[in-house]
């Protein structure tokens, strides 16, 4: 693979452009095509981590949804376990509405990783929003109730210039072996993420550049583990579960459960698959992980709060949360 060098004006911004890799690996998206010049890029230097607004997220105040406002239906999206369908509001931008357990642990994760310097979507929790049009849904129809009434939805804004060029793998990929991809494997742990399929992460083109996305941060902030144990938005289990799987002096591992029960092992495919995620979060080179414990050290207990509240958690939920977070973060801080 041939390491194109990237020369940037302003802010320092991590960034790797290999053409013949990353182009390999995307597939083109439908409506315009992508300079194969535009640099690759996992992490951004982004404003100082205390001074981020970790309540409204990487779309800050100014493209939050206005929970007043009366969207209007497009169409029900039947992909992935999670309902969900789109709708557009008065100004023309359209939100991917996320309904069930997924709609708060996306909001609060997506804030945590983009604190860390990665790029995320745009997610914003409602407890309530009012949708015209809206039939009766093929999943998720236990969240609506009579006049177009949706509760507890994820809201994702859909910007019009990003387009998606594809999906990513975490073994395969130009970041492989960098700091900025490793420590993006802790901040999956950090979060219990047992989710981490190819399918979840995003190759996106937007701002000049293609951008490595986790895209679905949904499978948080519950209990690792297969079909059986595995949780999600589960405070009492997040709090309870291990963190720091082993210490070496080099590297450490860290705690992801997903290989499926033994007897599951029929379906193959999924058994190999789940069981590969689990070397996600394995041999992390032990000054990477340092490195990203250095940064999150210097989120205050307010801003992980925030987190929480911006996802709509009752009040003892986010102190489990916020608690839990920290201590993680000290953990890292520790090796």
């Amino acid at each position: 693979m041939r390491l194109n060098a990237l020369r940037t004006c302003g802010a320092v911004t991590v960034c790797l452009a290999l053409s013949s890799a990353g182009m390999s690996a995307q597939k083109t998206a439908r409506g315009g095509s992508v300079d194969a010049a535009w640099p690759e890029r996992i992490w951004q230097e982004t404003a100082a981590p205390a001074a981020l607004d970790l309540f409204y997220g990487a779309g800050g105040r100014a493209d939050a949804p206005d929970p007043s406002e009366t969207y209007r239906f497009v169409k029900e999206d039947l992909a992935g376990t999670s309902p969900k369908f789109d709708v557009v509001d008065g100004q023309g931008v359209t939100w991917k509405v996320k309904l069930g357990e997924e709609s708060q642990t996306e909001v609060a994760a997506t804030r945590l990783v983009w604190a860390a310097g990665y790029f995320t979507d745009e997610d914003y929790y409602l407890a309530e929003l009012t949708v015209t049009g809206l039939p009766a849904l093929k999943r998720g129809q236990q969240f609506v109730s009579p006049a177009g009434v949706v509760h507890s939805a994820r809201m994702e804004r859909k910007p019009v210039s990003a387009k998606k060029l594809g999906t990513w793998d975490w073994f395969d990929n130009p970041f492989v072996g960098t700091r900025e991809l490793n420590g993006l494997r802790v901040m999956m742990s950090l979060l219990n993420n047992w989710d981490l399929k190819t399918i979840n992460n995003a190759i996106e083109a937007m701002s000049g550049e293609r951008r490595y996305v986790v895209a679905d941060l949904g499978a948080t902030f519950g209990n690792t583990g297969n079909y059986f144990t595995r949780s999600k938005g589960v405070p009492e289990a997040y709090a309870k579960s291990a963190f720091v799987a082993a210490a070496r002096p080099d590297s450490v591992d860290f705690v992801l459960h997903s290989r499926p029960f033994v007897l599951s092992a029929v379906d193959l495919a999924n058994y190999r698959t789940r069981t590969r995620m689990e070397e996600v979060t394995k041999r992390i080179p032990l000054n990477d992980a340092r490195w990203l414990a250095q940064r999150l050290s210097l989120l205050s207990v307010e801003q992980i709060r925030d987190c929480f509240r911006a996802a709509g958690y009752r009040p003892e939920v986010i102190e489990i949360y916020t608690e839990t977070v920290r201590k993680r973060i000290a953990e890292l801080g520790a090796l």
